[in-house]
């Protein structure tokens, strides 16, 4: 068994648990909200993505510089009790994939799909309406909820992963491909 498939179980498991509580309480929402703060935060602040990836720090540190962290940024309820969780079990590393986990139950409970977006810079407004439009199509119908990232490597274009399914109109891979074709016409 892989590292990746543990952590996939891991971080399942907790996004299940949280979901069917968040659920019964009648706070999937308020929850989703607090989870993507903290991810929010994790993204934006090195030294918490440091303290939540390194397994050099002991639980006992995790959780009370998680706690402070979740106390500052008005993180409470389940989601907080999550992480804290998450923290004394020395698994905060696992957190981003729990809260992924958390939002594709919900966006399943809601017959949503999430489609993964990556731009070479980021999309208008204008933009990320037609590509919704576009992959409503796709997915018989549902809303379509985009994760969207930046990767200005790609020098334009998209990178859409929906479900199983992986589109990638971007220049750099084109360029690549054009590369190869070159290659092969020596």
């Amino acid at each position: 068994m892989t590292e990746t498939t543990i952590v996939s179980g891991v971080a399942s498991r907790y996004a299940g648990a949280l979901f069917e509580l968040a659920l019964d309480a009648g706070v999937v929402d308020e929850v989703g909200t607090a989870l993507d703060g903290f991810d929010r935060l994790v993204k934006e602040s090195p030294d918490l993505a440091r303290l939540v990836r390194s397994p050099v720090f002991a639980a006992e540190e995790q959780l009370r510089a998680v706690g402070a962290v979740l106390d500052r940024a008005g993180i409470g309820g389940l989601a907080a009790n999550l992480i804290k969780l998450a923290a004394q079990n020395r698994r905060l590393f696992v957190v981003p994939d729990m809260i992924r986990g958390y939002r594709a139950l919900v966006a399943v409970h809601r017959g949503e799909a999430t489609a993964d977006v990556v731009s070479a810079e980021p999309l208008s407004e204008t933009q990320v309406s037609a590509l919704k439009d576009a992959l409503r199509g796709v997915t018989g119908g549902k809303d379509v909820k985009l994760e969207s990232s930046v990767d200005p490597s790609l020098i334009g274009g998209l990178i859409v992963k929906i479900g199983s399914r992986m589109i990638d109109t971007s220049l750099k891979t084109k360029l690549t491909s054009l590369k190869v074709a070159l290659k092969e016409v020596r």
